[in-house]
């Protein structure tokens, strides 16, 4: 498959959307997504449904601290390439077709044990499918991050993380129903072969074309992304984008940690879950993708971060009201919907800015690098939630959460200062 990433290929307007780079992005996003929200959705309810308590579920978050660790071993997937039997497919194809094949394997074989009399086997089932998929996200940002011309990053995110989302469906809402009617075990097979179309994927298109030479040793592989970073602007305008990149999606993140336990909790059943709120998120979340990656081509991603900051903070609220008012599937889907949407916008800008403030020379370890920061609150902040909302309640909890957004919006005039884009400026 053909994989051109000459500027001068990219088109304008909506025909944007409708390259091969796009539908790469397409299936690559939707591969990236499932493990992880296997993990937050398909996981947490498994042990809920299976008698597990919100505490113990809370602390589960802890497993995935490959997300924020995964800087740690990405110079090593810069530095080397896998070699099957002689067959070498290159540094980016090479690493996504492992990580997806254990990616894979390990949610199979997940759902053959049971958390009630095998919770450490599930934990450290649990804690291997996050390494491989933080490992998975490593190669795959990384390709994602040289396929595309800097013209199309903002939009060839926007197209990721939409189809990143949409990918929650499967272990969100059609396994949800499915478990209502099969064994658990049937429910995570199937939820595995879903990885099959990425596996595809990566054996079909090309290696990327090489930006730069490739670091030549392992030193060079872990130095020199860093002091390029550290050097570009500065140790205070690397501080501020660092603190920018970890509070920019706490708010967000917190407050959707335990939306399932959430909607369990004020009397939804597991069939509505996943029929309504999951099903309703799938068209929010194609909307938001692309309405967010027009607007991205029309704002710039500096504008973006502003506006669909603002966005997410109010879908915050959403579920306040929600924990109020009660079990109602009207505002069921409403609530699920705009939070769908505009976390979806956020999401999109967030990561466009991430993929732009990286040197192609240096791709995995320092999107590693910055994604392993932005997944700090998922992994470290949201192992507490379960103990706030015992304190709080929930209306309260989601209160919290909206007032938590505003740390990162108030650094964007020191990173992303609205007058000042350079994707519209020059």
């Amino acid at each position: 498959m053909s994989t051109p990433t000459s500027d001068s290929l990219t088109p304008s307007g909506w025909r944007a959307y409708f390259n091969i780079r796009m539908l790469i992005c397409v299936v690559l996003g939707f591969t990236s997504g499932l493990p992880l929200f296997t993990l937050i959705s398909l996981v947490q309810a498994w042990l809920r449904s299976e008698g597990v308590n919100l505490e113990a579920i809370g602390l589960f978050a802890l497993i995935q601290f490959p997300y924020t660790w995964k800087f740690l071993w990405s110079p090593l997937m810069d530095r080397f390439m896998p070699n099957y039997l002689g067959w070498r497919p290159g540094r980016r194809r090479g690493w996504m077709l492992l990580t997806q094949l254990l990616v894979a394997g390990t949610i199979a074989v997940m759902g053959l044990f049971s958390p009630q009399q095998n919770i450490w086997t599930v934990a450290a089932l649990a804690a291997a499918l996050a390494f491989f998929s933080a490992s998975a996200d490593i190669s795959i940002d990384a390709y994602r991050r040289e396929l595309l011309p800097d013209l199309e990053q903002g939009l060839g995110t926007a197209v990721h993380v939409n189809a990143y989302k949409v990918a929650g469906l499967i272990p969100g809402s059609l396994a949800l129903i499915l478990s209502d009617h099969l064994p658990w075990s049937q429910v995570f097979l199937i939820t595995a072969l879903f990885m099959v179309p990425g596996i595809i994927m990566t054996l079909l298109v090309a290696e990327p074309k090489i930006q730069g030479a490739p670091p030549r040793t392992l030193r060079e592989a872990v130095i020199l992304p860093f002091n390029e970073f550290i050097g570009r602007a500065g140790w205070r305008q690397a501080l501020y984008i660092l603190g920018f990149i970890f509070l920019y999606k706490l708010g967000d993140s917190m407050a959707t940690s335990l939306s399932t336990s959430f909607y369990l909790d004020i009397g939804f059943t597991r069939t509505e879950i996943g029929v309504i709120a999951k099903a309703t998120g799938l068209w929010a979340s194609v909307a938001g993708g692309l309405i967010g990656g027009a607007w991205l081509f029309k704002l710039g991603i500096h504008r973006g971060l502003w506006v669909f900051g603002v966005a997410q903070m109010i879908s915050t609220l959403g579920f306040a009201w929600l924990a109020h008012t009660g079990p109602d599937l009207f505002g069921l889907g409403v609530v699920i919907a705009l939070e769908a949407f505009c976390a979806g916008l956020g999401t999109a800008a967030f990561t466009a800015y991430i993929a732009r403030t990286t040197d192609p020379r240096y791709t995995a370890t320092q999107f590693a690098l910055f994604t392993s920061l932005a997944s700090v609150p998922r992994t470290f902040a949201n192992a507490g939630t379960g103990y706030i909302v015992d304190v709080t309640g929930w209306t309260h909890f989601f209160l919290i959460c909206a007032v938590l957004a505003l740390p990162g919006m108030l650094l964007l005039p020191k990173i992303a200062p609205w007058g000042k884009d350079p994707d519209i400026d020059g």
